[in-house]
């Protein structure tokens, strides 16, 4: 049994890895930790899971997380990045779920996320954790940049156009549009349901965070230094759930795109490209570890539209996160992850 620890457990992200490990036939939580809430059992926070969980939350003890084999951090940016080497040193391995590790290019990540790196050589080290584009590499990493959620419906969304190289990368447009608790569980006057609810808007229009992310990732899987995307995210009133609108710019009329995405998703257990036209909901992926898409094009013009819908705490994060452990466990990649989405 792999035993596992998680750092950061309060938020929304800690206690979606706690319910999907809770089912997870070789994975056994043996330790969640929490400053704010140190003493206090998890199921008095998370009455969802009574029954499911009997831990109490701890303060983060080096000795304690050096004894599992692989340690979760659901910490906000800047926090792993200070506490993952002596884990590493001790053999653990790591899935991080903030943006620590994510970006290759130091300058770019202090930019976006404000702060100083402190450990600019284990970013080095660090394997991108998507994947669909990563796999063999994630399979032999000791630490894991999980991608950010935007990032991730959207890199898979233009995967398939980007490595066959049938679209201008220089003028790709992505559209994004997230639920609240993309934003976490803090208490925020912008997150409240009088303030939300009942409204729709674009954030970060300017330039946002996951922006460099996707980029880097096309750039990856494109092999080209001139990538753009122009990314818009937006906030709806919902909880769950992503929406990415994505357009390309074709560059050749010789090819089938549907069968171009269905031949690269082929083998990928948690993507699912829909019938040509079709139009994904973001309630079909709810709970679900699964990025469902679907393709258009509009009479007599050349953009390719892609539709491409996640739970962002699931395939967008903790879900993700469980696939990369099966991977670095040399498991069944599904294990844990087989229950279908929620409906309605």
């Amino acid at each position: 049994m792999i035993k596992v620890g998680i750092v950061g457990g309060t938020g929304y992200t800690g206690v979606e890895l706690l319910r999907l490990l809770s089912v997870h036939p070789q994975a056994e939580v043996v330790a969640i930790t929490s400053r704010s809430e140190a003493g206090m059992r998890v199921d008095e926070l998370f009455p969802s899971l009574r029954g499911h969980c009997d831990l109490s939350f701890q303060v983060p003890d080096e000795k304690l997380l050096g004894q599992c084999d692989l340690v979760f951090y659901a910490t906000p940016n800047g926090v792993a990045m200070h506490g993952v080497r002596p884990l590493l040193d001790k053999g653990v391995r790591v899935v991080d779920l903030s943006a620590d590790f994510r970006l290759k290019h130091i300058p770019t990540w202090e930019f976006w996320y404000g702060q100083e790196h402190v450990a600019p050589d284990l970013v080095a080290d660090a394997v991108y954790g998507l994947p669909e584009m990563h796999r063999d590499q994630i399979r032999g990493a000791r630490l894991v940049a999980n991608p950010g959620c935007y990032a991730t419906a959207i890199q898979l969304g233009f995967l398939p156009l980007v490595e066959a190289g049938v679209v201008d990368c220089a003028r790709l447009i992505a559209d994004g549009k997230s639920g609240a608790s993309g934003a976490g569980r803090q208490a925020r006057v912008g997150m409240l349901l009088g303030e939300a609810g009942e409204s729709f808007k674009t954030y970060g229009a300017s330039g946002h965070r996951h922006g460099p992310e996707i980029e880097q990732g096309v750039a990856r899987a494109s092999g080209r230094d001139d990538i753009r995307v122009t990314f818009v995210p937006h906030l709806i009133p919902m909880v769950r759930g992503i929406e990415a609108t994505l357009y390309a710019e074709l560059t050749t009329e010789d090819v089938d795109l549907q069968e171009l995405f269905e031949t690269r998703f082929r083998d990928e257990p948690f993507v699912d490209v829909m019938p040509w036209a079709s139009h994904p909901e973001t309630r079909s992926v709810k709970g679900e570890n699964t990025c469902r898409m679907a393709l258009h094009q509009q009479p007599g013009q050349s953009l390719v539209i892609v539709t491409s819908v996640i739970d962002n705490l699931v395939k967008g994060a903790a879900g993700q996160a469980v696939q990369n452990l099966n991977l670095m466990f040399d498991l069944d990649e599904t294990l844990g992850l087989g229950a279908p989405a929620l409906l309605p």
